[in-house]
């Protein structure tokens, strides 16, 4: 297989634009996935029986089902009922929904191995469930879920790769476009490049946070 050299050059562009629809849902996913898996993990551990149920109920049904059958339920059958999504808006809110539930497992586990002897102390000082969970829990609990919650966010990058069928042009479908028109599979060499190059990327970002956040345990 030989490598055509100005297709790379031509093609640049293309995946480039490309790869910034990744980044963009990427990014936007993973933040509105950890703010909604974290409000989903307090609700599973807040002690009120409706809460814990629905959350149980969202985060079962949510990682027992493929992340392809969920998109294609947001997309094409949301607007059976009359609720019409872009392609971006569907996106985002398939991954959103999707992460979402598997940080809240991660942060279920994190906020459940911190010492029941915090909760009491913080009690004793007269701090509210909130408060005890704002000033004392989470900052552990962050510190306790930076490796997990770094496999998710690149696992995230790389599931992005799904949205191809909606139409969207994201890093894989442009690269497949390309591919069918030229008949060169080198795109797609091109476009493993660039997913491999942000997860690398993302990698030492969480490897220097984690750093970061162990000196403070010294």
């Amino acid at each position: 297989m030989s490598f055509d050299f100005s297709l790379i050059w031509n093609s640049l562009p293309l995946l480039l634009a490309g790869a910034g629809v990744t980044i963009e849902i990427t990014a936007i996913a993973v933040g509105l996935g950890f703010i909604f898996g974290l409000i989903t993990s307090v609700c599973r551990l807040s002690g009120v029986k409706i809460l814990q149920v629905i959350a149980v109920c969202y985060v079962n049904i949510i990682r027992g089902t493929p992340m392809l059958v969920q998109i294609f339920l947001i997309y094409f059958a949301l607007p059976m009922v009359g609720i019409k999504l872009s392609d971006l808006t569907a996106a985002l809110f398939a991954f959103t929904l999707n992460y979402a539930a598997y940080f809240a497992e991660i942060f279920r586990a994190g906020i459940q191995s911190i010492n029941r002897g915090q909760y009491e102390a913080a009690k004793t000082l007269g701090m509210s469930y909130p408060q005890t969970m704002q000033r004392i829990i989470l900052p552990q609990v962050i510190r306790r879920v930076l490796p997990p919650i770094s496999n998710e966010t690149i696992n995230l990058v790389k599931d992005t790769s799904l949205i191809y069928i909606l139409a969207m042009n994201d890093l894989l479908r442009v690269a497949r476009t390309i591919v069918q028109r030229e008949f060169d599979m080198t795109p797609f060499i091109i476009a493993g490049i660039f997913y491999l190059g942000m997860t690398l990327v993302l990698t030492a970002i969480f490897k220097n946070l984690e750093k970061k956040y162990a000196a403070y345990d010294e």
